[in-house]
């Protein structure tokens, strides 16, 4: 015996053991677990502390925006960031304080780009933001904005310390760096020295 079903709206056919009222269920089932999926990839690419894109997320999404930048032929310029005394504020006044520094200055980082740039955290208190469609950027006036940020936090924190950064600048060259890795280290050798 054959039994079919009506075609529904979208000129599929629903499944006849299924009632009307079953088969929404089931799509929102599958709505549900389409959102959980997506929801932990997001996660896995994200730092769960300060909300930013972890290594991986920054790295993916970099490449995208370099990719991008190479076929429009436009320039990118990478920012690398380090906390100063990062470790000393962890010793002194302990790691929650420490936690705290890092997700302030995440949210400065947060407020201080656009929208389009890519900003992570790397690891510990390195940070990065990939400016796509910037070249030979004013880290002099990117600095003084991002210390206005800072200053106004530090401010009202009310802390024993305040939060500083260093920070350098790579810009993109297509020729020289095929990957958002070779980038990177290119900016931690010029941070460390």
């Amino acid at each position: 015996m054959l039994i079919s079903g009506k075609a529904g709206k979208s000129g599929r056919s629903a499944n006849p053991l299924l009632t009307p009222q079953q088969e929404r269920e089931r799509l929102r089932d599958l709505a549900r677990q389409a959102e959980r999926e997506l929801a932990g990839v997001q996660m896995a690419s994200m730092d769960e502390l300060t909300l930013l894109s972890n290594r991986h997320g920054f790295s993916e999404l970099a490449r995208l925006g370099l990719d991008a930048c190479r076929k429009l032929e436009t320039p990118a310029t990478l920012l690398y960031f380090t906390l100063d005394e990062f470790k000393h504020i962890c010793y002194l006044y302990g790691r929650t304080k420490g936690d705290d520094a890092l997700k302030t200055f995440a949210d400065v980082l947060r407020i201080g780009f656009r929208e389009n740039d890519v900003v992570g955290r790397l690891e510990g208190d390195r940070f990065v933001a990939l400016l796509t469609g910037s070249s030979v950027v004013e880290i002099a006036a990117i600095k003084a904005r991002l210390d206005e940020i800072l200053d106004e936090r530090n401010a009202t924190a009310h802390r024993s310390y305040d939060i500083r950064f260093r920070v350098v600048q790579v810009e993109y060259d297509p020729e020289v760096h095929d990957s958002i890795e070779e980038l990177l280290g290119e900016a931690e050798g010029l941070l460390s020295r």
